[in-house]
């Protein structure tokens, strides 16, 4: 299968690429390039060959980038939500109307499947029970609704010709050469091994689902294999159920795993967010799929990878491992203009 994976330079896609590529798979990437300035380690377990990467804006895809490609793996989206709310307008350019016009130009190439990574953040403020696919969305920021407009999209698409695959990933966490510090756990990982210390801008009371990047990049390798019958149209919540944590529990599960680290608490004002997510689906539905990392292996991880490339604090705060940051800088010295356009 030759599969088109936009968002290839980003925390998943430098994982995915090498990810379906050992498995037979011929990828063909696109990004824009706005993150590659960082590059947190180097491993050839994840990077064993750099697949063929169209450097292009989302908004610029033509059907003639499409061509030869059986699937596409869609990742290429602004993120996360902090990015969404500081330039609403343009996130909707690109989230919602990039993504729509992409899906409506696979279809006119006759590309039939499309996995499109969504969220769990479309749940926004749930009740406290544990939220399945059926659950009425509530999105609470400008990339949540970016995201629930994009299923809507998908959903119209769908039909004989066209077998959209909607997967509503958990908060990801674990390594990748391209990393993020600007997710739950990989920053309180990152807070403790330069800091010693853990201190929470909230009182740690909302709750967030956890998934592994590795478990992430399985979801979509089996939703690009698996029976038309099985997966077309669906929307699968990915996680597992145990890895429902208020965020004060995933930062006494850091402090454990890193000696002498000090966890304190904030105010309990400010983000609403906070959400359950049931993972019942995807384990019964997806064949094959089942989550292989827990929240605390994923710690293990990031405290063995800090400690093999010693990184120091000033690796931590670097721009490009924050999205914001990095988009804010590259605004700043003239590279990309209000629109996100390279100049």
């Amino acid at each position: 299968m030759r599969v088109f994976v936009t968002g290839v330079d980003g925390y998943i896609g430098a994982l995915l690429a090498p990810y379906l590529q050992a498995r037979g798979m011929r990828v063909t990437g696109l990004d824009t390039g706005y993150y590659r300035d960082g590059w947190l380690y180097c491993d050839e377990r994840d990077t064993p060959t750099q697949p063929y990467t169209i450097n292009k804006d989302l908004r610029r895809i033509t059907g003639d980038d499409l061509r030869g490609c059986e699937a596409i793996v869609h990742l290429a989206e602004l993120s996360n939500d902090p990015l969404a709310q500081n330039n609403p307008r343009v996130t909707h350019q690109i989230n919602h109307l990039g993504s729509a016009a992409l899906a409506r130009t696979a279809v006119q190439a006759g590309i039939r499947r499309f996995v499109y990574t969504s969220s769990c953040s479309v749940y926004g403020a749930g009740a406290g029970e544990f939220l399945d696919e059926r659950a009425p969305v509530n999105p609470q920021t400008a990339y949540a609704e970016c995201k629930v407009l994009v299923e809507r999209d998908l959903a119209a698409l769908a039909g004989s010709t066209f077998a959209p695959v909607i997967l509503r990933n958990a908060t990801a966490f674990g390594p990748s050469p391209r990393m993020r510090f600007d997710i739950v756990l990989n920053d309180l990982c990152a807070l403790a091994w330069t800091g010693g210390r853990i201190a929470m801008t909230s009182d740690g009371s909302p709750w967030r689902p956890l998934v592994h990047v590795a478990d992430i990049c399985e979801a979509i390798y089996l939703s690009l294999i698996a029976p038309e019958s099985s997966v077309g149209g669906k929307i699968f919540n990915v996680g597992q159920n145990s890895e429902n944590y208020r965020v004060r529990e995933l930062a006494e599960l850091v402090a454990a795993e890193f000696p002498g680290c000090a966890v304190t608490a904030g105010s309990s004002l400010g983000d609403n967010r906070s959400y359950r997510v049931d993972f019942t689906r995807i384990a019964r539905e997806l064949p094959g799929f089942q989550c292989r990392y827990t929240a605390r292996d994923g710690i293990r991880q990031l405290r063995a990878l800090f400690e093999r490339i010693q990184m120091g604090t000033e690796t931590y705060r670097f721009r490009a491992f924050t999205r914001l940051r990095q988009l804010e800088y590259l605004q700043a010295t003239g590279q990309i203009d209000a629109e996100f356009y390279w100049r």
